[in-house]
């Protein structure tokens, strides 16, 4: 298990798919902290809508 995990590192294809992952890793995270983001302006905007109309 241990050559097969050197090997697949030391090769062209192992680095670019460890590449890959942490880029992919980046971009969910991104992708859920725009979300969180979006998900509180839209939640005070309807807060706020909610106050200003007549009860």
């Amino acid at each position: 298990m241990r050559k097969l995990l050197a090997k697949f590192v030391r090769e062209e294809d192992g680095a670019a798919m460890i590449e890959y992952t942490v880029l992919l890793g980046i971009i969910t995270v991104a992708v859920i902290a725009t979300i969180i983001l979006v998900g509180t302006w839209v939640s005070g905007e309807w807060s706020d809508l909610n106050a200003a109309l007549p009860a």
